[in-house]
């Protein structure tokens, strides 16, 4: 090795700069190497995370059964195969006991007693009902008894409604007295306000298409429908609800608090040959109670913007931009179950990284605070009290647990982008504890839009931009109903030929709530 020293000054200046250039190089080569490494990471989470979407769970509840599962991914790597490779053995499963004694079996659980009961008698077989010795018929003397549940299919009948005529008397300028039409829900429809009401049940609460409505109705009874026309009584109960759904808004505008999600709907555009539009349902609900649909063409803000105008109290939502700014006096607040959303995801890209998995295992505590409130049947005041004794010191330590993750993890990736989610949303996230009425999250909201989409992947699309509306308050209804435990055909047999008679002063009266309300008053 040469002693720099012992060379000439010029000689060592030269190397010295030589020297400098190439360690310059090699730590340039090594920025390069490990951006390309991060750059190669990141686009192998986004193959596993494409993976994932297709054909990996779709739940959020984690265990470390899951997380063997994740490990089995074809897009694994090879530091997760190591890693694995690396754990112990499992121990050898134990030997099988011997299966202890069945306790006695409960019986059966009777069936309803308000059911009718229809005997059917089975009589012995004839050899059995003469004595085989003198011939004499042998007395019966009791039963065998067993109950069995019988559905029948549903039967069509015609009602002939004859209105009675009442000719003069002896007066002949009285002129013929007439007996009044039922109230119809559709006056010059040939469906019975019952059949209305079933179609509008099979398609919005069970999800049924009309064409498979009109399907099932020709194969067991052999009558058919156009399906047209019955399409278009539809939206006429629609048409008739959106009076209702109004004054739902304005119950819901009378409150400080409500939870607010979008989901997409496509909808067919004759400016638009082969391709529906996508359009959006944005819900706006009380956790338990009112449900609002609002039918939107696009995601913008000025759709929720509109619909809460002159609301005065909470929004609880995702982290969507369109939420923001929506009229003064209105304060925002988080949904936890997002924030932890996206760690649930990176446990999911990466099972083998202890880190992701570490941040959802802490927020369990938080949710089990809830669960006790729920248990305890705690009021807002309660709630609030519970939450400032346990989950605010929960929440504090897992957040400073997130800012030394962050620190770790890679920029650009699956568990970084959560924790600056979650950065970003903190103020808004933990404003349920201060405040009692609200809850942790937005599952109310979310749990509402299930329906729909289970809805929309049977029906497929809305047929037009004018029956959205239409659609958006018949979902309202159905929704609000099941929330209220109010049996749907009952309500729309007693408020639709109502609305009919265009009585818009019994509107308010009509509402879920207010139905609920007054048939509990009078009981």
């Amino acid at each position: 090795m040469i002693d720099l020293d012992m060379l000439p000054d010029s000689a060592r200046l030269l190397v010295r700069a030589e020297l400098e250039r190439l360690a310059c190089q090699l730590q340039d080569q090594a920025s390069r190497i490990e951006s390309q490494q991060r750059e190669l990471r990141l686009k192998d989470e986004t193959i596993r995370w494409l993976n994932l979407r297709l054909w990996g769970p779709k739940g959020e509840k984690l265990t470390p059964d899951h997380t063997q599962l994740l490990l089995a991914e074809p897009s694994v790597t090879e530091a997760e195969i190591a890693g694995e490779a690396s754990r112990p053995a499992p121990a050898a499963p134990p030997v099988p006991k011997a299966k202890a004694p069945r306790a006695n079996h409960p019986g059966r659980h009777p069936l309803p007693a308000h059911l009718e009961r229809r005997e059917v008698i089975v009589p012995c077989h004839p050899e059995d009902c003469r004595c085989p010795q003198c011939g004499a018929e042998r007395p019966v003397i009791g039963y065998e008894t067993a109950e069995e549940l019988v559905i029948e299919p549903a039967r069509f009948h015609v009602r002939v409604v004859k209105r009675e005529k009442r000719g003069a008397h002896c007066l002949p300028e009285q002129g013929v007295a007439t007996a009044p039409a039922p109230v119809k829900i559709l006056p010059k429809s040939k469906l019975a306000n019952e059949t209305i009401i079933e179609v509008v049940v099979q398609k919005y609460q069970q999800h049924k298409p009309v064409y498979r409505w009109c399907g099932d109705v020709w194969e067991n009874q052999r009558l058919e429908l156009n399906r047209g026309t019955v399409i278009q009584e539809v939206l006429a109960v629609g048409g008739l609800l959106q009076a209702v759904t109004r004054a739902q808004r304005a119950e819901l505008l009378a409150g400080h608090y409500l939870q607010a999600d979008e989901t997409p709907v496509p909808v067919q555009d004759r400016r638009r040959r082969g391709q529906n539009h996508k359009a959006f349902l944005w819900q706006y609900s009380v956790p338990g109670g009112n449900v609002v649909f609002d039918f939107q063409m696009s995601r913008a803000r000025e759709g929720p913007k509109t619909f809460l105008q002159g609301f005065q109290g909470i929004v609880q939502s995702d982290g969507y931009d369109a939420y923001d700014k929506l009229g003064p006096g209105i304060e925002y607040a988080g949904c936890l179950t997002h924030v932890r959303r996206g760690f649930v995801e990176a446990v999911k890209l990466a099972p083998a990284d202890p880190l992701p998995a570490e941040l959802v295992q802490l927020l369990q505590p938080v949710y089990a605070v809830e669960a006790a409130a729920r248990k305890q049947g705690l009021e807002a005041a309660g709630r609030l009290a519970l939450r400032q004794a346990q989950s605010v010191p929960l929440l504090n330590a897992w957040r400073e647990r997130m800012l030394a993750i962050r620190q770790q993890a890679t920029p650009g990736s699956k568990l970084a982008g959560a924790c600056n989610y979650a950065f970003n949303q903190w103020a808004r996230v933990t404003l349920f504890l201060t405040r009692g009425e609200i809850e942790i999250d937005n599952n109310w909201c979310e749990g509402g839009m299930r329906p729909v989409v289970l809805g929309r992947k049977n029906w497929l699309h809305i047929g037009s931009e004018p029956a959205g509306p239409k659609v958006a308050a018949m979902a309202s209804i159905v929704e609000t109903c099941r929330r209220l435990e109010i049996n749907l055909r009952e309500y729309l047999g007693d408020i639709l030929p109502r609305l009919s008679q265009g009585l818009n002063k019994e509107v308010p009266r009509l509402t879920p709530l207010a139905w609920k309300a007054a048939r509990l008053r009078k009981t």
